[in-house]
């Protein structure tokens, strides 16, 4: 079976996974998205990427982050996580950013990474 990116499965909407078998339970918010699964704690962001990924799974502290970088797109959207030491990618006229602190979701997991992005913003250094 081809997993496409616009597929619909477990990723889908209603994805806010915080129970106590989510292995995020002490999450604030857990979003589980097209390309990883991003949660923010109160002091890390955690995402964890889905296996076709050319990125690792990757913990963030809070006291590395400097803001967020978010966009709804028409189909497809993006978070990026501002991390010092990490550059920001900008992507193109026609393309989202990619790099390490980057997750990509549809149009149906908008609430929940809206409430990722308050979240992490809440913890940015300022």
């Amino acid at each position: 079976m081809i997993d496409l990116p616009w597929s619909r499965d477990d990723r889908g909407a209603g994805n806010d996974d915080t129970g106590p078998d989510s292995g995020h339970a002490d999450a604030a918010v857990v979003c589980r998205l097209q390309d990883g699964t991003l949660a923010v704690y109160e002091d890390r962001v955690v995402i964890e990427r889905v296996g076709r990924s050319k990125f690792d799974d990757k913990t963030i502290p809070a006291d590395e982050i400097y803001g967020v970088d978010y966009s709804e797109g028409i189909t497809i959207g993006y978070i990026q996580v501002e991390q010092t030491g990490v550059e920001v990618d900008a992507g193109g006229l026609l393309s989202d950013p990619i790099n390490e602190n980057t997750v990509h979701f549809g149009r149906g997991n908008r609430e929940c990474v809206r409430e990722a992005r308050d979240e992490i913003q809440s913890q940015a250094r300022a």
